[in-house]
């Protein structure tokens, strides 16, 4: 996993929800980390493409609408974090490295939507 910070919010995103992915692969594959992993593969991976949308927006309220729902993307990605480190001690580390991320990501979103 990559330890600098990226500014770019769009790349960010991509590189939170590929870790993720990556993560996951390493994973023992046993019946709640297959759930629960394709649960967090698909709000990570939300939270880049609502972001990725937001940009993109037809007006304000849908760029609000869009970062709202990234926000609670990140707020479910973080759910799925917890429940994985929670079952995984091995993986402990890594997973408190995404579960951070996570956190920022909404933080940082939470502020875009306060300014905007």
């Amino acid at each position: 996993m990559e330890d600098k910070k990226i500014y770019d919010l769009e790349e960010r995103s991509y590189i939170f929800a590929k870790n993720c992915r990556l993560l996951i692969q390493s994973l023992p594959k046993n019946l709640s980390n297959i759930e629960d992993g394709k649960q967090l593969i698909r709000s990570s991976g939300s939270i880049a493409a609502n972001y990725i949308e937001a940009n993109e927006k037809l007006g304000e309220k849908d760029f609000k609408f869009r970062l709202r729902i990234a926000r609670k993307e990140a707020k479910e990605t973080v759910l799925w974090l917890k429940l994985l480190k929670d079952l995984n001690y091995n993986f402990d580390s890594e997973l408190e490295t995404l579960l951070n991320e996570a956190e920022e990501l909404r933080k940082i979103l939470s502020a875009i939507i306060n300014k905007s």
